[in-house]
């Protein structure tokens, strides 16, 4: 996670700020918290760019659409300045995520506006929105279905009040789908019409995970805005129930209305008015997948998320850091099911890892956010073996490169595949190509973790968990290792010998097997 200033402990109060530079609008929210997941909006600001106009006809963002955004940021950094906010964290969305220019509009928004704009993934929205919607919503221990559909993609995930236990994105988003089939002169039937036939080819796999769940709840400006035209009044807690029967009715009177009818007989504004009748479809196709009637609207988004989880991570709580410990390690596990991994393996070994990483913290000297990424490196070290057993540790990097992990940053789910790319075979070396392509710190960060990685993985060589727990006390120029197992340790002695190379290399300690007489 990317912020303003470095993430430290806090108390309460505490003033944050959150800035979504989304693909229809871009939205700043200043909030002051009394106490974890309660808050005050002290300022909200909403600015009409549509960045993803053009993007998803031309995969580039255009000069006037990156200086009106940049001229928006601009005037929300004075916000933040006249607020007294120090503590803010920017974050931008499928838009400047699928433009190949990106970067420009990036370094732009730094150098003109000051801002440290930070471009997140799918994964990453589907996280901050979950935050935000369990700050107004008692989730409990049952899981929800949670669509958020912003202007260039929609996030479907499975949930609880702990964690995101499956997500997905899909380029789906209402500006999307407006970009790629409206035609000039169209009737909105014909629209309609054509939207029904992309609608019907989208999919929930397996459905009857979702019909299992407690109930479907929606977030994005859209669904707010239908559930205001459906008069779904929100609750004391500001969380609106909208009938898919009401859903239905406003599709029918959106879909015979035109345009500017829409902007004067439903009060609608003019970057909602074309883009409603698409996302209202979408919602209705989900909700229709998943068997609900009810769609719960809590009336928050990425921005509300944002500043949830920056209070809660700034106030260096506990029960923050255990979420996104949880939310990690069920998005690991998710993504290593897609590709049929052996999940005992996975987990053993990511048990056995974090064990090594927390009794040799002042060996390492790294962070809770670097024991998250070995944790995943841990449990998706072995996916590759979907591909084939050979070379798996590089399929393995390429599999988890090209994928969405929650809980991490583009920059971080590079370093985990890395770091799962080493947990055998050569070591980190300069002609490796994606090795390179991190920052000289991230490359230090990935040998360590990978060090670490390569012991927990020989101590279950032949993946049948025999070492239950080890002990590493460190001890006169060496690290040894107290090993208690169910079995003996041949193969084990034999496994961690051959691979503390890049352990004794990197910290400069010796490795060796307490000799307690067993494995002989």
């Amino acid at each position: 996670m990317a912020a303003d200033t470095d993430a430290q402990d806090a108390t309460f109060p505490l003033r944050v700020a959150a800035i979504d530079v989304g693909s229809n609008a871009i939205r700043f929210l200043a909030a002051e918290f009394l106490q974890p997941l309660h808050y005050t909006a002290i300022e909200q600001v909403r600015t009409p760019v549509r960045l993803g106009h053009d993007v998803f006809l031309s995969g580039r963002l255009t000069d006037p659409a990156m200086e009106a955004a940049v001229e928006a940021l601009r005037s929300y950094r004075h916000r933040l300045d006249a607020l007294g906010v120090a503590r803010y964290r920017a974050v931008a969305t499928s838009a400047v995520r699928d433009s190949r220019n990106g970067e420009k509009f990036i370094d732009r928004v730094g150098s003109d506006a000051g801002i440290r704009l930070e471009v997140i993934t799918g994964a990453e929205e589907a996280r901050l929105v979950h935050q935000a919607v369990r700050s107004r919503v008692d989730l409990g221990r049952r899981r929800w279905l949670l669509a958020d559909l912003g202007g260039g993609s929609v996030e479907i995930s499975l949930v609880d009040a702990s964690a995101i236990h499956w997500s997905v994105s899909h380029e789906v988003g209402s500006v999307r789908l407006l970009e790629a089939l409206a035609v000039a002169g169209d009737d909105p039937a014909r629209f309609r019409r054509r939207i029904e036939e992309y609608t019907a080819t989208l999919r929930l796999r397996p459905t009857g995970r979702f019909r299992r769940a407690a109930g479907f709840i929606a977030t994005g400006g859209n669904i707010e805005a239908l559930a205001k035209l459906g008069e779904a009044k929100p609750d004391d807690r500001g969380v609106a129930r909208l009938p898919t029967a009401r859903l239905k009715e406003t599709i029918e009177v959106l879909a015979r209305l035109p345009y500017r009818e829409r902007i004067s007989e439903l009060g609608l504004r003019e970057d909602r008015a074309d883009v409603i009748l698409p996302a209202a479809m979408v919602y209705d196709r989900f909700a229709a997948l998943a068997g609900f009637d009810t769609i719960i609207v809590p009336n928050v988004g990425v921005k509300d998320g944002v500043v949830v989880d920056l209070a809660d991570d700034l106030a260096g709580h506990e029960p923050h850091r255990v979420r996104h410990d949880q939310t990690v390690y069920a998005g690991a596990l998710a993504l290593g099911r897609r590709y049929r991994f052996d999940a005992a393996h996975g987990r053993h070994v990511s048990t056995l890892a974090l064990s090594l990483f927390d009794q040799l913290a002042a060996v390492h000297g790294l962070s809770g956010a670097d024991r998250r990424i070995l944790m995943a490196s841990a449990i998706l070290h072995d996916i590759g073996t979907f591909i084939g057993y050979r070379k798996h540790h590089k399929h393995t990097q390429y599999i988890v490169s090209q994928s969405e992990l929650p809980g991490f940053a583009p920059r971080e789910i590079l370093m985990v595949a890395n770091v799962a790319r080493y947990h055998r075979k050569g070591e980190p070396a300069e002609h490796h190509q994606d090795y390179m392509a991190l920052a000289e710190k991230d490359r230090e960060r990935v040998r360590r973790l990978a060090a670490i990685l390569r012991i927990a993985d020989a101590l279950d060589r032949e993946h049948l968990q025999t070492v239950q727990t080890v002990r590493a006390r460190r001890d006169d120029g060496r690290v040894e290792l107290g090993i208690e197992t169910s079995g003996d340790l041949v193969l084990e002695r034999w496994a961690v010998q051959k691979k503390v190379g890049l352990f004794e290399k990197t910290f400069g300690l010796a490795v060796t097997i307490a000799d307690d007489g067993r494995g002989r």
